[in-house]
C-alpha cells in the first residue's frame, strides 16, 4: 500500500477503536475534534495514510486491535524547561506553607545547572522526556534559561537539540546574577555574543516579560535581535501581573504568548485578531496557588488556545499533559473536547506545525491509545494513568 504523500513501507492498521480523535472535522463528526466512532487508522512508515470506519479499513501487513478503546493524536507539549539540574523541593514546601512565588527562585536552579556536567544534564533531560512519553507526549518544545552565561546557554541548547527540533533560546529568563547591577549589560550580552553562540542550536527565541525579569522595551530588543538571526519569537507573557507581553507578542507575530493569566480586554482582542496562540500552563497555577487563566474568556473571543505543562523545577514540576487537561476542565472553564484539542492541535499551532497534533492522511503517525473508550476520560478520571500505548513516527514506543 502506498499513500498520496509518497510514503512507502510496512503498513499497520489499528482497528476496533471506540472513539478516534482526528482533529480534522472533514474526517469525522464535523466538530473540531473530527471524532470517528468504531474507527481504524492505517500507518505506513512514519505517516498516517488512512482513517475511517473499521469496516472500511484496507488490507495491511499488520493489525493491532485497540479493544474498544480511544485513540487520539500524541500530545504536543509546546512549553517546557527540561535542561536543568537540582530541584527546589524546599522552595515548594515553603510556598505551600504560605510564602508567595516570585521569579527569584530561578537563581537556585541556575547555580545547580552551571555546576552540573553535560552528562548529568542530558541524563536529567532524557529521564523527563521518557516520563512524558509514557504519558502520551510525542512532540515537545524545551528551552534553555538556567545557564545565563554564553557557554552554559549554548550547551543547554546543544543538548536539547539532540532530542527535539523545537528548541528555544531563553537567555532572557532572568537577568543573570552576574549582571545584577547591570541589567542593560546583560541585555547586550543576550542580544550579542550569547545570541551568536546559541542561534545555531535553536529554532525559537523567548523572553520572560515580567516584573522582576524583563520589561517591554528590553523584551522587544531581545526578540527583535533573535528574529534578525532567524529565530522566531515566543514570549512568557502576563503570568504574574498585567503587562505589555501579550501586546508585544502579537506585534512581533510571536508563535505563542505563554501563561496569559492577567489579561485586559485589549489583550484578548489583540490575540483574537492575530495569529499568536495563547498557551495556557495550568500546572504553574496549581503549583503556586495563583489565579487560574480564564480559558473560557479566550475561547469565546475566538483566540486559539494551547495547553502545555511548563515542566520546570520551580513553578510547575509536572510532565503530565493529562493532568493539565484535567486542571483546565476543572478550573479554567474548558470543556473536555476543548482541552484535548488544545493539548494536541493547539500545541501544534503554538509550534506552527501541521504535521503533528492530528490523525489524518499525511500527518506524522504519533498516536496515543487510552485505556478508556473516550478522550473525555482524561478529565473524567484525573490522576489515573490512562495512557496504555504510544506510537511515535509510526513505531510503538509504549
Amino acid at each position: 500500500m502506498s499513500s498520496s504523500t509518497g510514503t512507502t513501507g510496512t503498513t499497520t492498521v489499528i482497528t476496533n477503536i471506540a472513539t478516534l480523535v482526528t482533529n480534522d472535522p472533514s474526517l469525522g463528526d464535523s466538530t473540531p475534534l473530527g471524532l470517528v466512532r468504531d474507527a481504524a487508522v492505517v500507518i505506513e512508515g512514519d505517516r498516517v495514510v488512512w482513517t475511517g470506519e473499521s469496516s472500511k479499513a484496507p488490507a495491511t501487513d499488520n493489525r493491532v486491535d485497540a479493544g474498544g478503546r480511544a485513540v487520539l493524536p500524541g500530545f504536543v507539549d509546546s512549553h517546557s524547561h527540561l535542561v536543568f539540574a537540582g530541584d527546589r523541593t524546599e522552595e515548594f514546601n515553603a510556598r505551600m506553607s504560605g510564602r508567595g512565588y516570585t521569579a527569584g527562585g530561578i537563581r537556585t536552579t541556575v547555580a545547580a545547572t552551571r555546576a552540573a556536567t553535560d552528562g548529568e544534564l542530558e541524563a536529567n533531560l532524557t529521564r523527563f522526556l521518557s516520563e512524558a512519553l509514557r504519558q502520551g507526549t510525542t512532540t515537545f518544545e524545551t528551552k534553555s534559561g538556567y545557564g545565563l552565561t554564553v557557554a552554559d546557554e549554548a550547551r543547554a541548547l546543544r543538548l536539547a537539540a539532540a532530542h527535539t527540533d523545537e528548541v528555544t533560546y531563553l537567555g532572557a529568563h532572568i537577568v543573570s546574577p552576574d549582571y545584577a547591577d547591570d541589567p542593560a549589560g546583560y541585555v547586550a550580552l543576550v542580544t550579542g555574543e550569547m545570541l551568536d553562540a546559541c542561534a545555531p542550536h535553536a529554532r525559537w527565541i523567548d523572553v520572560f516579560c515580567e516584573k522582576g525579569a524583563f520589561d517591554g522595551d528590553q523584551a522587544r530588543a531581545i526578540l527583535t535581535a533573535g528574529r534578525a538571526k532567524g529565530l522566531h519569537p515566543r514570549i512568557h507573557a502576563n503570568q504574574l501581573s498585567y503587562g505589555p507581553g501579550v501586546q508585544l507578542a502579537v506585534e512581533l507575530d510571536a508563535a505563542s504568548a505563554d501563561h496569559c493569566t492577567h489579561l485586559t480586554d485589549a489583550d484578548v482582542d489583540a490575540l483574537a485578531s492575530g495569529d499568536t496562540v495563547a498557551t495556557l500552563l495550568p500546572g504553574a497555577e496549581f503549583s503556586t496557588r495563583a489565579e487560574w487563566p480564564n480559558a473560557r474568556r479566550l475561547l469565546d473571543a475566538g483566540v486559539t488556545v494551547a495547553l502545555s505543562t511548563d515542566c520546570n523545577p520551580g513553578s510547575s514540576f509536572t510532565s503530565s499533559v493529562p493532568f493539565c487537561i484535567a486542571l483546565a476542565v476543572r478550573d479554567m472553564g474548558m470543556t473536555p473536547d476543548e482541552a484535548v484539542w488544545s493539548a494536541t492541535a493547539g500545541g501544534a499551532a503554538a509550534l506552527r506545525r501541521t504535521d503533528v497534533g492530528r490523525v489524518a492522511p499525511g500527518a506524522r503517525a504519533d498516536l496515543t491509545l487510552l485505556d478508556a473508550p473516550s478522550h473525555v476520560h482524561l478529565a473524567y478520571r484525573p490522576g489515573v494513568p490512562l495512557v496504555s500505548g504510544v506510537w511515535r513516527r509510526g513505531v510503538r514506543v509504549v
